[in-house]
């Protein structure tokens, strides 16, 4: 009698901590407030959006199943129908787990966007060749780098700006085996070097025959930054504003890590707020077109939306995203749901900074976070509530 007493309540302790709460009753959909940003807004019932399948994702996000989510939005047949944010750190790189304040995060606050930068780099590269600053991604690197030809030897001068924006430059650079708080990862290093970044990075070995193998390395867009200031006499401050973001009526942003040596971190180094976030993917939804600009052409769109060659099969670390491909800046993967046969690509940022466009499903989703140590599960988010929630 008592074995089977403690089994009964073996079973109910089982079942309360194995059975997901549903916590679709407590937090009520608001509709997203048009401020006059150029989004339109409206409400995820026009849109057939199913509002209970959201609220169990904001339940599981205030309760920290996904770690620290800070921003969760998404933009459907080219209106803003759902924006939450949640409370959680400002980033720091040398605090604890990278955790500076503890905030409440608003549609005011810019918020570091880490990797998804290199995306935003490589767009000012799209946009410099549409206004013939620069002829083509087949163009050497070292066309425009007349300060550093003493690098143009042993294969590299057979690099191209493409090779940059696939990350297939050949230049040895390591940072994912090695964590961000490390001296030993390149991404920290260049700081440290008195040359400033770009020697730091075309000194570096070739070590594979450029446009064969994908390596991740912010050294390569590092170069992008180098390069379109060169061609086009603005830096990537002066170039984005004057040709993406004042176009896109983006007015918070923020290029806010500078090397000694003055050049902007292009890398990682940009703020901007998810509004912002969602206003790039739009954009890109729409084949670069925002609000009747043309920003950058349909055909660079493209190049981001599916790998480049041989840049397939790739893991990225932290991510719950499975098997990936790389375009140009702008990670791709096609997968089934529901039947159907959809693709993603997407803006990627350490801690789970997101800007993931869906074209079958005419969406942008955007995220943003600081799981900086902990597994991102973005992805998890988009499978398990949001794709459901299509009515």
């Amino acid at each position: 009698m008592i074995n089977t007493k403690y089994a009964i309540l073996s079973l109910i302790l089982f079942l309360n901590l194995t059975c997901e709460k549903d916590f679709s009753d407590q937090y009520p959909y608001v509709q997203p407030v048009a401020i006059d940003d150029g989004l339109d807004v409206d409400s995820l019932k026009t849109v057939g959006i199913d509002e209970n399948m959201l609220r169990k994702a904001v339940g599981r996000i205030e309760n920290g199943k996904y770690g620290e989510v800070h921003s969760m939005l998404i933009y459907k047949d080219n209106k803003l129908v759902f924006e939450e944010y949640f409370k959680g750190h400002t980033y720091q790189w040398d605090s604890p787990g990278h955790y500076a304040n503890f905030v409440t995060w608003n549609r005011e606050m810019q918020h570091c966007i880490h990797s998804d930068t290199k995306s935003i780099t490589s767009l000012c590269i799209g946009i410099a060749i549409d206004k013939g600053f620069i002829g083509s991604v087949e163009q050497s690197i070292f066309d425009f780098l007349p300060d550093f030809t003493q690098y143009k030897k042993d294969g590299k001068e057979d690099i191209t700006i493409e090779h940059l924006l696939t990350m297939t430059s050949g230049l040895q650079w390591e940072e994912w085996k090695i964590s961000l708080s490390s001296m030993e990862n390149d991404q920290i290093a260049i700081w440290f070097y008195e040359d400033g970044p770009i020697n730091y990075v075309l000194r570096k070995q070739l070590v594979a025959t450029p446009g064969t193998h994908f390596n991740y390395s912010g050294g390569d867009i590092q170069l992008l930054a180098e390069i379109l200031k060169n061609a086009t006499g603005m830096n990537l401050n002066e170039f984005s504003s004057k040709y993406l973001f004042e176009p896109m009526d983006i007015k918070s942003y923020e290029w806010w890590l500078i090397f000694p040596s003055g050049e902007i971190q292009a890398a990682s180094g940009l703020k901007l707020t998810p509004r912002a976030m969602v206003k790039v993917g739009a954009m890109m939804l729409n084949g670069g077109n925002w609000n009747g600009n043309q920003i950058i052409a349909e055909n660079w769109v493209d190049k981001c939306m599916y790998p480049y060659s041989g840049n397939d099969g790739i893991k990225v670390p932290g991510e719950d995203l499975g098997k990936v491909g790389y375009a140009y800046t702008w990670w791709t993967k096609s997968f089934d749901y529901d039947r159907k046969s959809l693709h993603w690509y997407s803006a990627l940022g350490w801690g789970g900074q997101k800007i993931s466009v869906l074209p079958e499903l005419n969406m942008v989703i955007v995220f943003t976070g600081a799981n900086y140590r902990s597994k991102v599960h973005n992805f998890e988010i988009i499978e398990r509530f949001i794709l459901p929630a299509l009515r």
